[in-house]
């Protein structure tokens, strides 16, 4: 599992002016439900969502993606000391309304994988479940 003092090895002090950050114009063929059209975050995860989105549609899953909860925010850990990954724009939030921090989560077993299979480790797993949290499972 990736954790924050590799991202700052890896990128430095997380900030809106970092040069790993971009602006990611979403493909036409991947705007789905409510996937902003535009979405600031890490380079490195450009790949990883495309694979990521196009496995929701190919799959049959979009239905299932209810609220985009974001990606980019420089904070701490939620009851953590250490930078959430979020600092550094290599997770995303999604469904957050009811798969809440250190709830039991309800996103389906196939609309994880879509993700998990496109490099991805789910906060749903953790012993402190976090199921709207996905990160890159590698940097």
């Amino acid at each position: 599992m990736v954790t924050s003092s590799q991202c700052q090895k890896k990128y430095g002090t997380p900030s809106k002016d970092n040069s790993c950050m971009t602006l990611w114009d979403v493909p036409s063929a991947l705007e789905i439900g409510v996937i902003p059209k535009k979405i600031y975050m890490n380079k490195d995860m450009v790949d990883p969502l495309k694979k990521a989105f196009g496995n929701l549609i190919s799959r049959g899953f979009v239905e299932e993606l209810k609220t985009w909860d974001g990606c980019f925010n420089i904070r701490k850990k939620r009851g953590g000391t250490t930078m959430s990954l979020h600092s550094w724009a290599i997770a995303v939030d999604v469904n957050a309304f009811e798969n809440g921090f250190g709830k039991e989560p309800k996103l389906s077993s196939g609309f994880v994988k879509c993700f998990t299979d496109a490099g991805f480790d789910w906060g749903g797993t953790w012993k402190k479940k976090d199921g709207m949290h996905f990160q890159l499972s590698k940097i």
